[in-house]
């Protein structure tokens, strides 16, 4: 028995998992989300501590322990978070990351509020991509609506019309050849001169 089968070194490299792409986005977003949450709950502390450090104008934060994570979103808000996720296209991803850090860091939020601005950031990627999606659809409907009038056009241009081969007596006609004009019969009246 050889020790190479024993420590795997000849097996091919690992590749990345084939996951879906949605789940990915789904993971990499609720990742976000509670990273968020922990630095707003850190930032809440700091505030604190600085509030009673200005108050009383002793520092016992160095005496203070706090709990690794004091808030989190309720079981029914994260499913409704996760699902709000899958709805988003994974290219919008890093658009949605980088529109909710920067509201995070305009509005610094306690950390309760954190998952409702997240909601709000991902209400406005779907419509988002929602619009697109209809631009998109209206697109396609144009261009097969105007492939089918350029055949018709193209169809229409084959018949020429030539406005001096027809048949139709017009009074430019009757004046250019020096004759008298027909009497019309238009909804206009006539007007002739008298010699």
């Amino acid at each position: 028995m050889s020790l190479a089968s024993w420590f795997r070194w000849n097996d091919p490299p690992n590749r990345i998992s084939q996951r879906n792409p949605t789940e990915m986005v789904v993971e990499t977003l609720m990742m976000e989300l509670s990273w968020q949450t922990k630095q707003a709950e850190k930032q809440q502390r700091e505030r604190e501590n600085e509030y009673r450090k200005i108050k009383t104008g002793v520092d016992y934060g160095w005496l203070v322990s706090y709990p690794k994570q004091s808030y989190d979103i309720s079981p029914g808000e994260r499913l409704q978070l996760e699902d709000m996720c899958t709805k988003i296209h994974p290219s919008y991803c890093g658009p949605v990351i980088l529109r909710f850090r920067q509201l995070i860091a305009e509005y610094e939020p306690e950390a309760q509020e954190v998952s409702r601005l997240f909601r709000s950031v991902l209400q406005e990627a779907a419509e988002k991509i929602k619009e697109e999606e209809e631009a998109k659809k209206l697109a396609r409907q144009w261009n097969t609506r105007n492939k089918t009038s350029l055949s018709l056009t193209t169809f229409k241009s084959r018949s020429r019309i030539s406005p001096f081969i027809s048949d139709i007596k017009t009074i430019s006609e009757d004046v250019e050849r020096g004759t008298q004009p027909t009497r019309r019969v238009w909804s206009m009246p006539e007007f002739r001169n008298a010699k």
